[in-house]
């Protein structure tokens, strides 16, 4: 029972998952179905695999990551070691790290789980699914992002909203004819740089500060109309115990303050359905922290972007992992035009989390 961890992550880098991930779920089955192992997709699209026994007392290990990537698609390129392509690190080398790992480890009586989701760059419901509909406990759960092989405990979370500023619409002619809700931009982009000041959740001792960010504006009809409505779009980046749900109620009580009394505001977070990714941080001497860290050598540290980990860490510790990285020296990575992750790194990968799973569930 094997897979050339190589030779799938080529095959997955080359299949398109930006639009629809249907074909690279497709391969993903076909790979673990042609090994012997029972696959499942679940009703939230995930893709659900289990190897080792019926676990009872035994440590249960959970292996995350997903199908889709950002658009625009990159084609697969190699250069030596090197491939480049979308999802070459993000996530497609941690997954393939991963199906090597769960396919290659001997889970004794414990028993490993590999939960692939089709929706992380997005609307993040596979993985609110899992949660729901896991039909195991866990005892630990890793999470495969591209982290340099580091261990990551803790991530700041991330959601997105927007404020509507209402006023009175009136011809330009006479603009004291109404209330120009454009001029209530400044007060409020310069009270959210003073919000976590006052009623923010203060610096956290390992993930640092929060942020909230101003990143687009629109409003108005027309050249010569006062506009009544103008919107102004955020971006949130959160640290324990703050969450999304509580966030906007508490932003617009802070607004309403800081603008005069005939402008309105409300703030709602886009996509309130679906569920955001919140911040995270497991115990940095859980035993799932230590294992992977004495497997792989790498540093312990926080992932330097948000992650579904947030919605694993509410079943159990949790720490994400994977080859290649978010950034480098000249830029961005993951993401990028120039996305690429070193095949050694892949494979290494693969080995460190085979020993992990195999110190894990028998120690």
């Amino acid at each position: 029972m094997a897979v050339d961890v190589l030779d799938f992550h080529q095959r997955a880098v080359r299949t398109p998952s930006h639009e629809s991930v249907d074909s690279m779920r497709s391969l993903l089955v076909e790979t673990l179905e042609d090994a012997g192992v029972n696959v499942r997709v679940d009703e939230g699209g995930n893709v659900i695999a289990r190897r080792g026994g019926d676990a009872g007392d035994s440590p249960r290990l959970l292996f995350n990551t997903h199908l889709d990537t950002v658009p625009p698609h990159v084609p697969y390129e190699r250069d030596g070691e090197i491939v480049r392509g979308r999802g070459a690190c993000d996530a497609k080398g941690p997954l393939a790290a991963m199906v090597g790992a769960f396919l290659r480890a001997d889970p004794a009586d414990g028993r490993v789980t590999l939960a692939v989701t089709p929706d992380e760059e997005t609307t993040q419901t596979g993985a609110a699914h899992l949660v729901e509909t896991l039909d195991t406990d866990v005892d630990a759960a890793i999470v495969g992002e591209p982290t340099g092989l580091d261990v990551c405990y803790a991530a700041r979370g991330q959601f997105e909203g927007e404020i509507t500023l209402g006023g009175e619409s009136a011809h330009a002619s006479d603009p004291s004819d109404g209330t120009n809700a454009m001029r209530a931009v400044g007060p409020v982009i310069d009270a959210m740089d003073r919000y976590d000041d006052t009623h923010g959740p203060g610096e956290h001792d390992t993930l640092g500060s929060p942020t909230l960010t101003p990143t687009m504006i629109e409003g108005g009809e027309a050249p010569n109309q006062v506009p009544a409505e103008v919107t102004v779009t955020f971006d949130r980046r959160s640290v324990p115990p703050e969450r999304s749900t509580e966030f906007p109620a508490s932003l617009q009580t802070y607004l309403r303050d800081a603008l005069p009394a005939d402008a309105t505001v409300n703030v709602d977070l886009i996509r309130p359905d679906t569920p955001f990714p919140e911040a995270f941080e497991t115990d940095p001497e859980a035993r799932i922290v230590e294992v992977l860290r004495e497997a792989s050598g790498g540093t312990v540290r926080p992932f330097g972007a948000a992650t579904e980990a947030a919605q694993f860490a509410t079943l159990a510790p949790t720490v994400v992992f994977g080859p290649g990285v978010l950034a480098d020296d000249e830029g961005p990575v993951a993401h990028s035009p120039r996305e690429y992750v070193d095949r050694r790194d892949v494979r290494r990968a693969a080995d460190i989390l085979t020993a992990a799973v195999e110190r894990f569930v028998t120690d």
